[in-house]
């Protein structure tokens, strides 16, 4: 795991358009294009937040950042945290890879809360499942709350706290 760079971005859009077109795990409609995501990898960055990227061989084979909660400045030390692999690599450990060093760099920059919001949790969700084994505990469940691909999904919220 390393920090992304901004020639990491047109790989990493190609991951996420794979999850934004073909699944509910993200709420967007359509893919954002690569001036998106620089604006989304400057954000990010530009709070002193973590960006990472996975890669073999100079492939992205997954990515990781967190994001402020919410823009008010008490939450300024609560993050949401996303997770994306390229199909690929999917099952192969490097999902909780990702978590791990997003963790540590976040507790290392003074996060106190991350945040995950599965969309369309079930018992057989991996992201939750992913999130639980790294400690995260269920803060509650949002119902009905995105429409996409002609269905209401919900959204669980997940929480674990940093502090020590």
């Amino acid at each position: 795991m390393k920090s992304a760079a901004e020639r990491h971005l047109a790989d990493i859009a190609e991951i996420y358009a794979h999850y934004v077109t073909g699944s509910v795990v993200t709420f967007e409609l359509e893919p954002p294009d690569l001036p998106e995501w620089r604006r989304r990898f400057t954000a990010v960055t530009g709070a002193g937040l973590p960006f990472l990227v996975a890669e073999a061989d100079g492939v992205v084979l997954g990515y990781a950042y967190c994001s402020p909660w919410k823009s008010r400045p008490a939450y300024r030390r609560t993050v949401e945290n996303s997770i994306y692999l390229a199909p690929s690599a999917v099952g192969k450990g490097l999902g909780g890879l990702l978590l791990d060093e997003l963790l540590e760099r976040c507790a290392a920059n003074g996060i106190r809360e991350v945040i995950a919001v599965i969309a369309a949790p079930g018992p057989d969700n991996p992201s939750a499942a992913l999130h639980r084994r790294r400690g995260f505990t269920e803060a509650g469940c949002l119902t009905g709350v995105g429409f996409k691909h002609g269905r209401w999904l919900d959204t669980l919220l997940m929480q674990r706290s940093l502090a020590a």
